[in-house]
Order: C-alpha cells, then structure tokens, then sequence
C-alpha cells in the first residue's frame, strides 16, 4: 500500500481545503495558526514567514517567533489595471511591510501581514477583482506570459489564451470564499456545499505546477522552466497555436542527488482552441502518476524521468483522443526585458522600467512607490508585471506620454534607469530576512555583490554587455538561478555555490563551477573569466555561451 506523505494526509481530511483554518484564524494564543492550515493556506494564496532577524533575541525573551504572512495576489499574464495597482498599494500600507514585491511569475506579494488582519486583506483584494486562490499550493500557480506587445501583433490573443487557462484550471472548492469572503458568491461560486474537483480531484496536484506561454522572439517566461510550456507559433500576424513543452522545474535540494533542475521537451504542437484541454490532460496526467510519498520528487518533471516521456506523451495522446501535431520551429533571442519607450503595433507606448528584485519602495533618494502611484492615478492603460521582475507602463496614449514621462523625470525613475547589462538582468528572491527556507542572504546582498562586479566587468570594457545573474537564498529555485549566465545559490550565511554556462535564451541549464565561495572568492573566480571573455570572445557571443565553450566548467 501507498505510504502517502504528510501533505496529503492533510489535503485528504481537508473536506476540499477547508481544513480547520477558521478555528485557527480565531486562535489568540499563536500569531500563526494549527500546523495542518500552515499547509492548507498555500492553497487560498498565503504563507507563514517571521521576522528571522529577530529570532535570537525572540527566543531569549522566551516568546514564539514573530510570525506574519505573505499573500501572492494572482495576476494571470501579469497584466493589471491601473485601479488595481493602487489598490494592492494601499492594501500594503495598511495591512503590510509598505512595500510591494513583483515576483518572477507576474504577481504580487504583499509582506508583513498580521493574522488578525490576513481576511479583511484578502476580501479586499477580491474586491479589487484580483484573487489570491491557487497562488500557492499543489495546484496550477499563477499563468505567465509575454509581455511585450510590441513583439507581435498577436500579443492580445495569446494573452486570452493565459486567462483561458487560467480559470478553467483554477481550484472549484468554495472554502476560500467560505473562509476569506464570508461565503459571498463570486463569478457564480460561493456557498456551504461540498463541491467536486473536476480537475484536481479531492486531493490536488501531488506538487505545485506552473504554467507559462511566450512569444518569440522573447522568451522572457523563461517558458522551459515551467511544467507546461506554449509557444505562440504565428504567420503573417495571424496566431496558429503553440508549441507545446513539458517538465520543466528549477527546484533541487543541497546533497539529494535525486533532485535537480530541468528544462522541459518540446512533444508537438497544438492549435488554439485545443489548449486549454491539452493543459488540463497533461495536469490530470500528473494527477494521476506524481509521486505522493516523497514530496522532494513530486514535481511533474520527476514523473516525466519516472515513467519515460515516451510514456507521457502516450498517455496524453489517450487523453486527448488525438496526436499533437509536429512542432513548428521557432527562435527565441533573450529571456530578458527590453527597457525604455517603444511604440506597439497597436498604436499605444509601453514603457519597461527595471524594478530592482521586484521591490517597490520608497527610500529618501529614491520614491518609487510614490512615483508609480502618481502615475497609476492618472494612467488609463494598463500596469504589466514581467517574468523578470520589472514592470511595463502599458497601452499609454499619445495624449498621456508627455504625462508619464513628466511623472517619471519628477521621481527621479527616468535617471535610475541607466543601469548595467549585469544589473538590468538580475533576479532575486525574498530570501533572508522572510523565507523560512534560506540560507543566505539574495535580494537585500545581491546589489550590493553586482555593484562589485560591475567594477571588475568596468575594467574589461564588458559594463554594457548584458549578463544575466540570478540569486537565491536556498536550492528551489525561486528566481530561476539556474537558469541565470552566472547563478548564485545560498549554502550558509555569507556563502554561495557559483553556477556558470546558462544560455542568455533560457534553453540551457548552467552548471556547478565552485562551491560554497563567499563574496571575495566569488569575485576571484569571475574576474579571470570576464578577462578572457573580453579578449577571446566571437563576435555577439553571451557570456554564458562563451563560458560553456570554452569548457572552464570541466576544470
């Protein structure tokens, strides 16, 4: 008989997520809540975290962590409007750290939220027509996709695709306008009955699961890190369907040999009106065969090695009563963001502004939280959260970009925006002082760590050439590191393993090159690299391919 893990234990008894969540809101002894709802939670858009900052002088005066919450508002393909930008604004204020976090999947988090106030905060999100739901959890996160719609002319329709995807795979249970929405009816949902999974089953996905679709050229989705991956495949301005990949994940963990990152493989292509259900067959195939007794192999990925991809595929084709068709050939250029003002082919600017790790903040120097919220106020468009952390001011009329750009001169955003090739292509997680999981430090060192590099990179002539970096606090993988030309990944308080060799498209894993360096000997180990990457490079050739050519990693 099957030895389930604890998690599903959890989900079992959990009459569809329910679970005793409310009990545990209502609980005034804990600022957390009851160890099952810590996992159950994940599934309505929110973690457990504490302030790790303080946790010695918390246990010294005998009192249990200082604990809060993130909630991860969904945004499905990253597009939102400007009424919700100052919505999830003030919600920060007043509930949260008075930041805003932009994530690696196109949403928001909100950090810093008390227990007392997680319900009013996450009704009125609702009211915002945002939702946390499915945000966390063994079950689809949130739906990515391409930003940039001067990119193609059919930016618009795969962008319905994303949204199309995106609910017919979000969770039908009613606990979660149950217990955040005082049982309110929202898009035809709401009430006290027990409601079937038609999808998920009663138990849900064995693991998370993350979809993502791109438009080439830009594979900014990083689309082969995902469990599905679509490819927009277009002639003429006209959109044919996509490209479909599957098995993609970043996680690992430090000494299992059994865990380790994947790009997923590309198994055909399908039209657009066949998506939706080609992602739910591939989601009830990981239903059905994930591994629920070890939660560290669980991912689609791991099932897809199991069972062989041939077997995958198969079974899909049985799903589905049809073969996917041959895939069609596409090229990405860059998994990265292109920043300034250009004008899309519908007529409307799109201004990309890098947000560095997705934090927006004000500092005396530097108000961008203010800045952003003036724009939001006047804005009609529409506000796009990228894969990469940063955030596209979309669909601003001729009559509106003297507008903007006036607002953007006055809080100073148009001057930051001159950045490196290194920082302008940085990603980084919460890491300390929030993740319960770090190791080490990511978004509040990684700055600092690239002002450094930047000098080294100076001193070659290489400041302007774009290198992708990505750092994390721990092996999951959070903000794609390896994936990143150079990635750093934390191993212990002020050390990190150096990964090195990625391509700059996204369809090429790095690999290890040292192992737990602090900052000077990560300094040490790159320098001799960028001297020899300035000297012996082929012409328009990335760090990373030059690395991954010249066979240092071998060394």
């Amino acid at each position: 008989m099957t030895k389930l893990s604890e998690v599903e234990k959890i989900k079992e008894a959990s009459n569809y997520l329910h679970g005793t969540i409310r009990e545990s809101l209502a609980d005034e002894v804990s600022g957390t809540l009851f160890a099952p709802d810590q996992q159950l939670i994940k599934f309505h858009g929110s973690y457990v975290q504490s302030d790790r900052d303080l946790e010695k002088e918390r246990k010294a005066q005998k009192l249990e962590p200082l604990y809060s919450f993130m909630i991860r508002v969904r945004v499905p393909g990253g597009v939102a409007t400007p009424a919700q930008w100052l919505a999830m604004d003030e919600l920060a204020s007043r509930y949260g750290m008075p930041t805003l976090k932009l994530t690696t999947r196109q949403a928001f988090e909100l950090h810093g939220i008390l227990k007392a106030n997680l319900q009013p905060a996450i009704r009125e999100i609702n009211e915002s027509l945002l939702d946390t739901i499915a945000a966390c959890g063994d079950v689809n996160r949130n739906v990515m996709c391409t930003v940039n719609p001067y990119a193609s002319l059919v930016h618009q329709e795969v962008q319905v695709a994303a949204e199309a995807i995106s609910r017919h795979l979000t969770p039908h249970t009613t606990a979660y306008y149950n217990l955040w929405l005082n049982g309110e009816k929202v898009a035809g949902q709401g009430g006290e009955e027990e409601i079937e999974e038609p999808v998920y089953g009663k138990t849900y996905l064995p693991r998370k699961f993350k979809i993502a679709l791109s438009i080439p050229p830009y594979n900014d989705t990083d689309l082969f890190a995902n469990d599905i991956g679509l490819i927009a495949i277009e002639e003429e301005g006209r959109l044919l369907g996509f490209n479909v990949s599957i098995g993609g994940g970043m996680g690992a963990t430090f000494g299992d040999s059994t865990t380790y990152p994947r790009l997923g493989n590309v198994i055909g292509f399908a039209e657009t009106d066949q998506i939706v259900d080609v992602c739910e067959k591939i989601v009830t195939i990981q239903r059905d065969f994930g591994n629920r007794e070890n939660r560290r192999n669980a991912r689609f990925k791991y099932t897809i090695d199991r069972l062989g991809l041939a077997f995958v595929q198969a079974a899909l084709h049985e799903r589905l009563g049809y073969e996917l068709a041959s895939a069609r050939p596409f090229q990405f250029t860059t998994n990265g963001d292109a920043f300034g003002w250009v004008k899309g082919r519908d007529g409307y600017w799109y201004c990309s502004l890098f947000i560095e790790g997705g934090r927006v903040k004000d500092t005396e120097a530097y108000p961008l939280r203010e800045g952003l919220r003036a724009i939001a106020s006047v804005h009609d468009g529409d506000f796009r959260l990228t894969g990469n952390q940063n955030l596209v001011i979309g669909r601003v009329s001729e009559r509106l970009k003297p507008v903007i750009e006036q607002l953007l001169d006055r809080y100073g955003i148009s001057e930051r925006q001159q950045n490196s090739g290194l920082r302008r292509n940085s990603l980084a997680c919460v890491a300390l002082n929030l993740c319960p999981l770090a190791n080490a430090e990511a978004e509040r060192y990684l700055p600092d760590l690239i002002t450094k590099i930047e000098a080294l990179l100076s001193s070659h002539g290489l400041k302007d050439q774009d290198i992708s970096i990505r750092m994390t606090g721990c092996p999951n993988g959070c903000a794609r590191p390896y994936l990143g030309e150079i990635g750093l990944v934390g191993r212990a308080p002020g050390k990190y393993n150096l990964y090195l060799g990625a391509s700059f498209t996204g369809d090429r894993l790095n690999t290890l090159y040292r192992e737990a360096l602090d900052e000077a000997e990560i300094l040490n180990a790159l320098n001799p690299l960028f001297a020899r990457y300035a000297g012996e490079r082929q012409a328009d050739e990335h760090f990373g391919d030059f690395v991954y050519r010249i066979e240092e990693l071998k060394n």
